[in-house]
């Protein structure tokens, strides 16, 4: 056994090794020939070619990696390496001006920081923060419409809810509950109430055997249990009761007095937030079957479960794997999972801010009309939709030959022979065109009122597509103009290039420009162009990868060869949209075991859905002490 590892540590320092789980990785590390290790792999070149700048007193970015003498340091502080990390994928430092590592350095540590933190045994198993889970809008709106059958949207008139981490407004972290909305959930409850037909309230009758009054305690148990989305008991019903009896006694009517105890369950708690049992200890647990259930129906319906879920919780059936995938596909075959492509792709291309403040300027683009923005914003949801129907790869969201337009859009994007309103799919013979990056929305959304921005579009690649957004630029950057037309003999983009020659803009722009360049046949609203202002569109750029491309469509092509950083990134947005929270370090086994069985089967849309549901932090939830 090579024993250079244990060589280094302190007879105190080798006891305390032995207490803890990093024993593992010192004996794997030295039993696997040919795996990275950090004293052969990661250390010398660290002290090569960064701690100069990144080690001692003084330290760029805050950054001091000469404190890390082993792998325990590194898991100790996730946030350092898995910026590390990125800096290393994106060649991004060490800067270009300073000694480089070679291929080969680069690629073992950036491997050896990837295995470390997608290993399990060393980041250990923790399936989160989950904190109490109020329903947002369009989740209160879908849960109104399954219990009640009533077609009123209450929640339209409610506060807007906010984006949380991973950028989505089902984040429990940010569903506040200001006095302002338990306002307004009193009057949604008397809204709904009074449009709901009796035989959706009144299940039980009065008989010879059963009075008024207990037929009221069953309609009430089963009102609260679906409400509740869980089996309710005495102690639930007991108060709702009371407030139908004293109902009565004042005169009511018994629909009357059982609306008024309904109220009561519409402006709960249990039925205002998502609410699982806290465990007692440290451990993790597992859901249990009606929390699973719920978790699953306001992921992919974003709605409670129905009958045949409730059935299953029930009979404690839903944790079994074969009964699960049934669900799942069951479950997507359903009109309700349309909801799943328009609340999670919407937020995560960003296109919900064209319903809200962006606005290209009308005197140049006339035919931007609310008829437009409505298809372009209608194009990614049916697209992904279409995935998810088709269990087709999702690589498809990269390139595809095909997409979806109604006359309005088929005009804005030159194609001929559709007609009407209703958005249909379409075959694509222009190479340009063909996933997310050119359709319009995407193309409007990272463009300016009166000109394109390879900034913006650049921007948006790096952070929507593969989750390496640049920092934020430095404050008093000059601005360029407003608009695309040649000036002073220079184009737009030699403007550009003059701008982005500044040391303190490069580094970043050297990796956003090119891949908005790439896009500049699309203009402000996502029509292609040959010409910017008399003179032909140079779209040519040269990533910091070094492959270069000419358009649109080679650009795609070399993103294609980039596929697995997208669908990591896309399977880490999901996940987050999943769990009702940010992702964080301890989340990266759950996505690596997520995004190695999505390559093993072509990508396809269901592995990814199955993978999340089936994935340790969708199904535990923390102990009480952890």
């Amino acid at each position: 056994m090579n024993t250079t590892l244990f060589a280094q540590v302190s007879p105190s320092g080798y006891f305390k090794l032995l207490n803890t789980r990093f024993l593992i990785l010192a004996l794997l590390s030295a039993l696997t020939a040919g795996a990275a290790t950090f004293e052969n792999d990661v250390r010398p070149v660290l002290d090569q070619f960064c701690v100069k700048c990144h080690g001692g007193e003084k330290t760029k970015g805050g950054i001091n990696l000469k404190k890390f003498p082993d792998t325990t340091s590194v898991i100790h502080d996730p946030q350092t390496w898995l910026k590390v990390v990125t800096q290393l994928h994106e060649k991004s430092m060490p800067p270009e001006d300073k000694p480089q590592p070679t291929g080969e350095q680069r690629t073992r540590l950036a491997d050896w920081v990837d295995d470390t933190f997608d290993n399990p045994k060393l980041v250990g198993l923790d399936p989160g923060r989950k904190i109490i889970h109020r329903l947002n809008r369009l989740e209160y709106n879908n849960t109104i419409r399954d219990l009640l059958s009533v077609d009123s949207k209450p929640a339209d008139k409610f506060p807007t809810d906010g984006g949380g981490g991973g950028g989505f407004d089902n984040n429990a972290e940010t569903l506040f509950l200001p006095a302002l909305l338990m306002e307004k959930y009193f009057a949604a409850a008397d809204e709904v109430l009074a449009q709901t037909k009796s035989t959706k309230i009144i299940h039980y009758t009065a008989t010879f055997f059963t009075s008024q009054r207990s037929a009221a305690r069953k309609n009430l148990a089963h009102f609260a249990q679906l409400a509740y989305r869980r089996p309710v008991t005495d102690e639930d019903i007991a108060p709702l009761l009371s407030l139908y009896d004293k109902s009565r006694r004042r005169g009511a009517s018994d629909e009357a007095a059982l609306k008024l105890a309904l109220k009561a369950v519409l402006i709960s708690p249990d039925f205002l937030f998502r609410v699982e049992t806290d465990h007692a200890g440290k451990a993790p647990a597992p859901l249990n079957d009606y929390e699973l259930a719920s978790r699953l129906s306001y992921f992919l319906w974003s709605s409670m479960p129905d009958d045949e879920l409730f059935q299953l919780a029930a009979r404690k059936k839903l944790h079994q794997s074969d009964v699960l995938e049934v669900q799942v596909r069951r479950m997507l075959a359903d009109p309700k999972a349309k909801a799943l492509a328009d609340n999670f792709i919407s937020q995560w291309l960003g296109i919900r801010r064209l319903e809200a403040n962006l606005q290209p300027d009308q005197g140049i683009f006339p035919t931007y009309t609310p008829a437009l923005r409505q298809a372009m914003l209608q194009e990614p949801v049916e697209f992904f939709y279409s995935l998810l129907q088709d269990d087709a790869s999702l690589l498809n969201l990269l390139k595809a030959d095909y997409t979806y337009v109604n006359e309005t859009l088929a005009t804005h994007y030159g194609l001929t022979n559709i007609t009407g309103p209703q958005m249909r799919r379409v075959s694509l013979t222009d190479p340009n065109r063909g996933g997310v990056l050119s359709m319009a929305s995407v193309l409007t959304l990272t463009s300016y009122p009166q000109r394109t921005s390879p900034v913006l579009r650049g921007r948006w690649v790096l952070d929507e597509i593969f989750g390496t957004p640049p920092p934020p630029p430095p404050p008093v950057v000059p601005s360029l103009s407003t608009d695309d037309k040649p000036l002073a003999g220079e184009t737009f983009r030699q403007r550009l290039e003059k701008h982005r020659s500044k040391a303190e803009c490069a580094a970043c722009h050297a990796r956003m420009d090119p891949l908005g360049f790439g896009l500049e046949n699309f203009d402000a609203i996502g029509r292609y162009r040959e010409k910017i202002g008399g003179l032909p569109v140079d779209s040519a750029g040269v990533l910091t990868t070094g492959e270069k491309f000419q358009g649109a469509a080679e650009l795609k092509d070399i993103l294609m060869t980039k596929h697995d950083a997208f669908v990591k990134n896309f399977s880490a947005r999901l996940l987050s949209y999943a769990l009702g929270r940010g992702l964080e370090y301890y989340d990266r086994p759950a996505l690596k075991q997520i995004t190695t069985a999505l390559a093993k089967d072509n990508y396809r849309s269901s592995t990814l859905i199955m993978q999340i549901v089936q994935s340790y932090p969708f199904q535990y939830r923390r102990g009480s002490q952890f």
